[in-house]
């Protein structure tokens, strides 16, 4: 594991470790940064320092052991049975674990790495096949829309997608597409993914299930623990509300953060989210405010809708009364994160701006 071959070209370590950023084998930003990255790896140095992305708190820096990323590597490899000479697609910012971990599969198997500089349309800027592929829903979303993205995609052997929930109709539309496709569940402090779940073919299932050495428990609040020790530095307990089956798989219900008590009944707004999006078009998000007698009442942001009378009637159709938002809410735009998830903070905060104001519904 002291080379790597990228875009048909072997580099060992000491050429890796010797030459200079301006004679590497490409000038773009993205290949710089993966020398920057392939250097560190190959140094002396038993640890690297990642960058987590707040799943399990605020975001911060930790340390890991090459070898845990090693070992993380190997768990994937194993499962997938990657092998030497296979073309695998790196199309993931290298700033986190998951572009980390593309690179570290490559060094493990002797798979061919093709870097593509990260985009929501990674597949626009290359013509080859490949063999394995990490990616986020949002480019997966994006390849779906054209046609020869789509097929591209397809022709993808396996794919793991990741860094966010996926949307249950994106996932409908998986189900028809040949290729192995799955779903990951993990974070950076378990050095990526620590379980898998099959999206489309005959043993998709909604459940997760975990990789060898993964082993798994609820807290008292019903969060998921993590106990992986040939990846992790100690037990990881998760925001990540849970059910797991007595075979060892699991689901995930919601975020702890998520949780909306009101009138002492807890309402998980990812559930609510999740029955409500085949009947909205457009963006929504459930949220929570004070509220004198319930404590917290459960309210609908919704970005302009035509028939908003509709729309009520479908709710109390759709909701047992203890979910149904006490506030709808129409907002110009629902806030995000970077990355393009609903930004909760901050959607609360709208939410209590504008409970009291006269265009609620």
């Amino acid at each position: 594991m002291n080379k790597i071959r990228i875009a048909g070209k072997m580099f060992s370590a000491e050429e890796i470790l010797a030459v200079q950023h301006e004679v590497f084998f490409d000038q773009s930003p993205f290949h710089q940064r993966l020398l920057l990255f392939l250097r560190e790896w190959f140094s002396p140095g038993k640890t690297i320092r990642l960058q987590t992305s707040g799943s399990t708190g605020l975001p911060k820096q930790i340390t890991v052991r090459k070898e845990q990323m090693v070992q993380s590597a190997l768990m994937t490899c194993d499962f997938f049975q990657l092998k030497e000479n296979e073309k695998a697609l790196l199309c993931l910012p290298l700033d986190y674990i998951a572009g980390k971990m593309m690179v570290v599969r490559a060094i493990c198997t002797g798979m061919d790495l093709f870097p593509v500089t990260p985009s929501g349309h990674p597949l626009a800027e290359t013509t080859d096949k490949f063999d394995f592929a990490a990616m986020v829903p949002l480019q997966v979303y994006n390849a779906l829309q054209s046609p020869e993205e789509k097929q591209q995609f397809s022709q993808i052997k396996r794919v793991i997608i990741g860094g966010g929930a996926i949307d249950p109709q994106l996932e409908e539309a998986l189900k028809e597409l040949p290729n192995a496709l799955y779903s990951t569940y993990g974070m950076t402090e378990t050095v990526s993914h620590i379980a898998l779940r099959k999206i489309n073919g005959e043993d998709a299932s909604s459940y997760y299930f975990p990789l060898p050495g993964v082993s798994l428990k609820l807290s008292e609040e019903q969060t998921l623990i993590i106990h992986a020790p040939h990846v992790a530095n100690e037990t990881v307990v998760t925001n990540d509300i849970a059910e797991i089956r007595s075979d060892g798989t699991f689901r995930i219900l919601g975020r702890k953060d998520n949780v909306i008590d009101t009138g002492g009944i807890k309402v998980q707004a990812e559930l609510v989210e999740k029955i409500l999006r085949p009947f909205i078009n457009g963006n929504f998000a459930i949220t929570a405010v004070p509220h004198p007698r319930l404590g917290e009442a459960v309210v609908l942001l919704i970005e302009p809708i035509n028939n908003p009378a509709i729309l009520k009637r479908e709710i109390e159709q759709l909701l047992p009364r203890y979910q149904r938002p006490f506030h709808i809410l129409v907002v110009e735009s629902i806030p995000q994160t970077g990355s393009g998830k609903t930004d909760r903070t901050a959607a609360k905060k709208l939410a209590i701006k504008k409970v009291s104001l006269p265009d609620s519904m």
